[in-house]
């Protein structure tokens, strides 16, 4: 029988990595993490080469995000590990499925000035991760590596990991890693809380069910909605959950501050799914009068200021199942008008409208010009703020955004990541003109990987959204307007298509054409096109 083949380690852990089913690597190679790529190659897996470390972390949230699986980074010692840190940060607070390897220095007590040294290079990571190790030898590599992998599938929450490998261990000869471990059996356990949860809603005339990110795709949401005549909010990360023709639907609007009057003619919530965190609400308080019903994977979304009244732990995707079956005979009777939650929608648009002129009929046009399946990726910028409440999306989990931790610079290289996992799919990045600075050259990869990647770049020439706050704290607005260059002609520098439409249906006409482009397409949009 054949010697296993010893490679150095830093090769032997690509070859594991495509074993656990990765196919593509984001990074930058440097002298001390170039082991790592001695194998990418001959493992069969794919590297894409961002432009700063910053951009491959949010191109691995990016693929995670659109294919379902971890997304993979390699960074160096000390800087590159620290430019990580933003998009390791963001993809804790949205719950993404993230591994970052890492090289680090053998030693750093007793050698000072060594490249790329820092004080503590585990413990910076530690800030922003879920865990971050690192492996003493191969063994300990290979067992971190599996443990994040196991992680992802079984925990509650799919956040990101970091292993750190010391250089001699990197460039150390080791045998290839175990055999991948057998596949973990189903450890969701039985619905709970089901008869519970079937007593309060055979009581109420007015349930309100309140959707957030963490419930499946093929969650028989609508299916309980219609049956228990129930109406729905979404947050943002639900939206496509709820269909877009429910007549009994509020929408995405839970941050209007009159949405709490609302909540509170409900003699019923069912939060599934959701933090009902700051970043959903935008109030201390979600305003409900009625029994709170709070059902999370995660316990300590439970034990939040809210109070729920009853607290299911467990996997939303089961107890919507099971709710289905126990009111599949019910005639969905209920007190809840449509006219009335129409009525108060129609309200809200006009609130938006009115706080944000000429950015609406924008968000019509653009979500008319797009396939079904397009997957977005949003930056911080008022085009999103407002697009995330007005825009019904057509299926779930199809439009992402830096919630929580609320970076800038994020939709574009993230974008590149879904591009990457969705050959042949449409995949769109919207940014703000000062987010886009941020992480500008990754323009430069979506071009090298001939991505069909509409990029709708808006420019309301400042931080609009910081310049407004600063009015409405009665601050006269400073430092919210940088000199932005011609946009257009830096996007053809780096070899991609630009288009400054004059008019809604030019943006229209140039958005479907950018699906079909052999290259990113920068569409510069301004609030002059309403």
């Amino acid at each position: 029988m054949a010697e296993p083949t010893k490679r150095p380690l830093g090769a032997q852990i690509s070859h594991m990595l495509k074993d656990r089913g990765v196919d593509v690597i984001f990074g930058i190679p440097g002298v001390h993490n170039q082991e790592m790529y001695r194998g990418i190659e001959e493992a069969g897996i794919t590297h894409v080469l961002a432009r700063h470390e910053q951009g491959a972390g949010f191109m691995a949230d990016g693929y995670a995000r659109a294919s379902g699986k971890p997304g993979v980074a390699y960074v160096i010692t000390g800087p590159g590990l620290c430019n990580i840190l933003t998009p390791i940060g963001q993809a804790y607070s949205d719950s993404v499925p993230m591994l970052v390897i890492a090289s680090c220095l053998d030693e750093t007590a007793a050698r000072k000035g060594q490249l790329h040294q820092m004080k503590d290079q585990q413990g910076a990571a530690a800030t922003v991760a879920d865990w971050s190790e690192t492996a003493q030898g191969a063994g300990a590599a290979y067992g971190l590596i599996d443990r994040a992998f196991e992680e992802f599938a079984e925990v509650v929450r799919g956040r990101p990991k970091v292993v750190h490998v010391p250089i001699r261990h990197l460039e150390a000869p080791a045998d290839p890693a175990p055999a991948r471990p057998a596949q973990m059996v189903d450890r969701t356990p039985p619905a709970p809380g089901i008869d519970q949860i079937t007593a309060h809603l055979r009581t109420a005339r007015r349930p309100l069910f309140i959707v957030g990110g963490g419930v499946p795709a093929a969650a028989p949401l609508m299916d309980v909605l219609r049956q228990t005549g129930a109406a729905a909010f979404c947050t943002y990360a639900g939206r496509g959950l709820i269909a877009h023709d429910y007549p009994l639907s509020f929408g995405s609007t839970l941050s209007r501050a009159s949405s709490a009057d609302d909540i509170a003619q409900a003699d019923l919530v069912i939060a599934v799914g959701t933090e009902l965190a700051q970043v959903d609400l935008w109030r201390a308080d979600l305003g409900h009068t009625a029994p709170l019903i709070r059902i999370d994977r995660d316990p300590t979304v439970l034990a939040d200021a809210q109070n729920a009244d009853v607290r299911v732990t467990g996997c939303a995707g089961a107890v919507l199942s099971a709710l289905q079956q126990a009111t599949a005979d019910w005639t969905g009777d209920s007190d809840w008008q449509a006219d009335d939650i129409s009525a108060a929608r129609a309200r809200w648009r006009a609130e938006i409208m009115a706080e944000r002129p000429g950015i609406v009929p924008v968000c019509d046009a653009l979500r008319a010009a797009l396939p079904d399946d397009t997957m977005i990726y949003s930056d911080m910028t008022q085009f999103a703020y407002t697009a995330k409440e007005v825009w019904d999306m057509p299926q779930p989990h199809h439009w992402h955004h830096p919630s929580g931790f609320g970076t800038l610079g994020y939709a574009t290289p993230a974008a590149i990541g879904g591009a990457v996992a969705r050959k042949g799919k449409p995949t769109l990045a919207i940014i703000g003109d000062y987010g886009f600075h941020y992480t500008m050259p990754e323009l430069g990869v979506a071009v090298e990987l001939g991505l069909p990647l509409p990029i709708i770049l808006w420019d309301n020439g400042k931080l609009k959204e910081i310049e407004d706050s600063m009015v409405r704290a009665q601050i006269a607005p400073n430092a919210v307007v940088a000199r932005n260059p011609d946009f257009c002609k830096l996007a053809e520098a780096f070899g991609a298509r630009s288009v400054a439409p004059s008019s809604l249906a030019d943006m229209q006409t140039a958005v479907k054409a950018a699906f079909d482009a052999d290259g990113p397409t920068l569409i510069y949009v301004t609030p002059d096109i309403a």
